[in-house]
């Protein structure tokens, strides 16, 4: 870039699939490299820890402004920055607005868009749509931890929720795992169970996937579950839960959203695994006391027993320990390992880094000026 001169570029929905947004191997592996980085300590995301998810904007129950809009299921606008290092070395913000009522528009319940900028001057490089890229790396993200943690000869994976993001964490787990054979799903209704038999059809020929009534007719037997559901917050007796027994040994359970399983369970016998520890110590400290009422992710709830005295910090390990090889991957045979994903705005400035950099090598996307000259130096 010749400053003061500023471009950027610009990258819709058709140019990011274009630059390969798509490719969930690249991205399993573009994840494992950042669980790495983060390890180091080579990145910053928000707040004075440098862990926090990002800011969010949520609405009242009531407003005197007719204009203000009020809350509901999903609605918020979020902000999510951060800066990853190594050969990324990018800053970024994702941002978006949710809603669940735009699906009575023809629109995604989230709508996102990722902007990276010029570490140095803040300067914009690329605008992107982010709907598909966000929906990966969360996919992939999963992906680690299957590669990792299930069983080399893993054949069946319970799904629960057959959402988007279940979508993309079965992609996963197919990268990683190609040995499964059966996909089990719980959904509430039959037009998202029928989606996404058919997606699995479409994507995986040959692979066998039918519903299940149940949560735990989805665990039992399963190598590998995955559960993304939507699901309200604030009592933790009404998250979606799974007993112990459910659970085959050696079997690994991602959860990116609300799940329950005994406390009992979760001091004395499961092996607890998080994304980046950091970012649920930070969830702890902003939203003490019972963080878990509001963040339902089991490692939540662990950091919450933790607090409470009831668990020591060393029963619960961090992905980038096992990846860096501080960690041993199994500590004991046939252990249950509860993977928690909390999504991290670094995830999203990897993997757009790559896809920009995939986007100017092939001649993708639309090239726009912010200014030849600055009109006023502020």
């Amino acid at each position: 870039m010749e400053y003061p001169r500023v471009d950027f570029l610009y990258l819709n929905e058709e140019d990011m699939i274009a630059a390969g947004v798509k490719d969930m191997k690249g991205c399993v592996e573009t994840m494992e490299e950042m669980f790495k980085l983060m390890k180091v300590g080579n990145y910053r995301m928000g707040g004075s820890n440098g862990n926090s998810h990002g800011c969010m904007v949520m609405f009242p129950e009531k407003s005197s402004f007719p204009e203000m809009p009020v809350d509901g299921p999903d609605r918020r606008f979020m902000a999510m920055p951060a800066y990853l290092g190594g050969r990324f070395d990018m800053a970024g913000m994702k941002w978006y607005g949710s809603n669940a009522d735009n699906k009575e528009k023809g629109l995604p319940r989230s709508i996102l868009m990722l902007t990276l900028n010029d570490k140095d001057t803040g300067a914009p490089l690329a605008y992107m749509s982010a709907n598909i890229l966000s929906a990966y790396r969360t996919g992939a993200v999963p992906g680690v931890g299957f590669k990792y943690f299930a069983k080399e000869d893993a054949e069946t994976i319970g799904i629960v929720g057959p959402g988007v993001m279940s979508k993309t964490a079965l992609a996963a787990a197919m990268a990683v795992r190609p040995s499964l054979k059966t996909v089990k799903v719980k959904g509430r209704g039959k037009a998202s169970l029928d989606k996404f038999i058919s997606y699995v059809h479409e994507e995986f020929p040959g692979l066998e996937v039918y519903a299940v009534d149940t949560i735990e007719e989805a665990v039992r037997d399963s190598d590998i579950v995955s559960v993304s559901t939507s699901s309200p917050t604030g009592d933790p007796s009404l998250y979606p839960y799974i007993a112990e027994e459910w659970i085959k040994p050696g079997a690994i359970i991602e959860s990116t959203a609300a799940l329950r399983f005994d406390d009992d369970f979760l001091i004395n016998r499961a092996r607890t695994v998080t994304d980046n520890i950091m970012l649920y110590e930070a969830w702890e400290e902003e939203m003490k006391p019972d963080a878990y009422n509001t963040i339902p992710i089991p490692a939540v709830r662990v950091e919450d027993l933790i607090a409470e005295g009831r668990m020591t910090s060393e029963q619960i390990d961090d992905l980038g320990d096992v990846l860096l090889g501080n960690v041993p991957v199994h500590r004991k045979e046939n252990e249950i390992v509860i993977y928690s994903v909390g999504g991290m705005p670094t995830e999203d400035v990897a993997w757009g880094t790559v896809i920009y950099r995939n986007a100017l090598e092939k001649g993708i996307g639309t090239k726009l000026n912010l200014w030849k000259t600055p009109d006023m130096m502020v």
